[in-house]
Formats: structure tokens, C-alpha cells, sequence
């Protein structure tokens, strides 16, 4: 079985799994508080151009996503999302599990807008019953989106700019940011630490067998944040281990460059899909594509290739998604393109 159902089936990029044996032997303290962590901060806030952000590392996306939201928010505040965003779909109530209600709203291509942000903060003042009601506090996007999409720079800058004139932080997803930064360059980590409060590389499915790097450019939510961190189990003991794979794919450029070959490989198979007539359930031009596929086509390749059902259309159709990522190997893509010419 061929594993394209996700972008982190496979370990680690071979310049991360290099580094890691190489530092085996190393002795450092623990908690993230070691001179490999630090290397790491160090590349990152100079990737970002941001020499006064706080860098924190944590094992996962969910991890990410509850601690700063956690942070951000007063206990009487809940989150603006995508009805489609992973933390309202994805993560079995974790942000709900911190106290935290998640506020979705309608999504386009799995996106909101500034507009939308703007409405229901309006709406929630102007409810006669608005103490009684869970305040909106931060909104919360993702980059890629969960159906692929990215945001343009000018949207990002919009959603920053109503953030902040309503005083609610900006937060955004970067679980598959590597991706993203590879097939949108205007959107860079430099423009990110200066339209976010909060952000995070991500690691986990992007090359490193573990981990996400959280950028704070926010000082109100970086207060005791490693409190956060410890209390809710986050706290890796061998810290060192982040940070010396994060310096990895970080410091020549690996994580942009590795992440483009993947998103080159996922566009192939979305064109070899579009060469067969099918439609596309979202457009993407990253490293996940979605395809609606007759469901005999998915049966013959579901024999070779694991892939993720998305939705069920009905009409004997079913939308797909295919993931590629960094270690994705040349001959099983090649293998996929010559059995979807087959399977039709």
C-alpha cells in the first residue's frame, strides 16, 4: 500500500534524521531550554525579521493550537474560525476541552474574510443580551487551509488589520506553512510576524519526525506561556530534540525548497485527474489536491493507494483528497500517475 492519505505518513527528511544521529550523544538540559533550542529561535526570528518574537516548541499542531488560544483569550472569550478549521472539525473539542468555545463561521473555499469578522463582532455588541454571550476574542485561520486553499496576502493583511482595530488577536495555523510559503513567496515569514499575533512553522508534516515552532510577536499572550505549555502536558523533556531538527531544515532552506518538490508532485496528480475529465472539489496549488472520482475509479486505486475520503456526493461519485510531502518518493508518484491513466 502506496500512503498518500496525509502528509506525515513517512519520517523524518533525510537532512532532519541526519542531524537527529549526529546529536545523539549530545548532553543538554531539558525543557526546550538548551543551546540547540536556542540556535533554532535564533534562525527563526531571523527568518522572520522579527529579533523580539518569542519561539516556543511544542510535539504537535493540536498542542499549537489550544496553547495559544488558551493564552489569548479571557474564560468568558471564544475563538472565530472556519466551520471548516481543524480546530472546530478536527481536534475532538480539544480548544473546547480549555474552556474555550470555537465561533464558526461560513467558509469560502475554506476561507473567512475581514467582513465576516467584522459582523459578528458587531453582532455580539449590539445583542441586548451580549454579557450572556460568549465574547469573540481572536480569530483563528489556517495556511494552507483544511481544503488547501491559501490565503493572498492582501486577505491576511485585512483579517490583521479588523483584528486589531477590534482588539482581538490574529492568529494563524502553519501546520502545513512550508507548503504554503513554497507556492505563495509574497506570503513570507517576515509578512507573517508582522500581521500575526501568534503563528506557527510547522514541523510535523513538513519534514521532522515531531514538532511546530510557535512564534509569538504578542507579549500580552506570551506571559507566562510556558506555564500554559507545562500545564497542559506539552513540555517536552528532551526539548533539544525540537530544536536541533528545527535548525535542520531551517537553516539552508530546506523547509521551503522540500516542501516545493512536494507541492510540484501534487500538482502532477491533479493534472493527471483533470487529463481523465474529473472536477476538482477545491482547487489548490500546494501539496494536498482534491478530486471528485467515480467511486469504481476509487475502489481500483483504494486496492494500491490509500488516499482520504472526503465527502460523499452521492450520485455514485466521492470527493478525495491526496496529500504528497517532503519525502514523498519520485516512484510512487510515478506509479500513481500510470495507475490513474489505467483506472478510468
Amino acid at each position: 500500500m502506496l500512503h498518500f492519505e496525509c502528509d506525515y505518513a513517512c519520517g523524518a527528511a533525510d537532512v532532519v534524521l541526519k542531524a537527529l544521529v549526529e546529536s545523539n550523544s549530545e548532553q543538554h538540559c531539558g525543557y526546550s531550554e538548551d543551546e540547540r533550542c536556542e540556535r533554532a529561535r535564533a534562525i527563526i526570528r531571523e527568518k522572520c525579521a522579527a529579533p523580539d518574537a518569542h519561539v516556543h516548541f511544542v510535539v504537535g499542531g493540536t498542542q499549537a493550537n489550544l496553547l495559544v488560544i488558551a493564552a489569548a483569550l479571557q474564560p468568558f472569550e471564544g475563538v472565530l474560525c472556519a466551520e471548516t478549521g481543524h480546530i472546530n472539525v478536527h481536534e475532538t473539542g480539544a480548544v473546547e476541552a480549555t474552556g474555550h468555545k470555537v465561533l464558526p463561521l461560513p467558509h469560502k473555499d475554506g476561507k473567512i474574510c475581514a467582513a465576516q469578522v467584522r459582523e459578528a463582532y458587531e453582532k455580539h455588541i449590539a445583542d441586548a443580551s451580549f454579557e450572556h454571550i460568549v465574547r469573540p476574542g481572536m480569530v483563528y485561520v489556517s495556511h494552507p487551509t483544511e481544503l488547501g486553499t491559501l490565503y493572498t496576502r492582501q486577505e491576511l493583511q485585512e483579517l490583521s488589520d479588523t483584528c486589531h482595530e477590534l482588539g482581538m488577536p490574529f492568529f494563524v495555523d502553519g501546520a502545513r506553512l512550508g507548503y504554503g510559503l513554497a507556492a505563495m513567496p509574497e506570503v513570507d515569514l517576515p509578512f507573517l510576524a508582522k500581521v500575526c499575533d501568534a503563528f506557527y512553522i510547522g514541523g510535523t508534516k513538513v519534514g521532522l519526525l515531531f514538532g511546530e515552532a510557535i512564534v509569538l510577536t504578542s507579549d500580552r499572550i506570551h506571559k507566562f506561556f510556558r506555564y500554559h505549555i507545562k500545564q497542559r502536558g506539552a513540555m517536552l523533556a528532551k526539548g533539544r530534540l525540537l530544536g536541533v531538527q528545527f535548525e535542520a531544515i531551517l537553516k539552508d532552506d530546506d523547509y521551503v525548497t522540500l516542501a516545493a518538490r512536494a507541492n510540484g508532485m501534487a500538482q502532477e496528480i491533479k493534472q493527471a485527474f483533470l487529463n481523465k475529465g474529473c472536477q476538482l472539489y477545491s482547487d489548490t496549488i500546494a501539496n494536498q489536491i482534491f478530486v471528485i472520482l467515480p467511486d469504481e475509479v476509487c475502489d481500483r486505486l483504494g486496492e494500491k493507494y490509500a488516499f482520504s475520503v472526503w465527502e460523499k456526493l452521492g450520485e455514485g461519485r466521492t470527493a478525495v483528497r491526496f496529500c504528497t510531502n517532503v519525502t514523498t518518493a519520485r516512484e510512487d508518484v510515478d506509479a500513481l500517475l500510470s495507475d490513474i491513466e489505467k483506472a478510468f
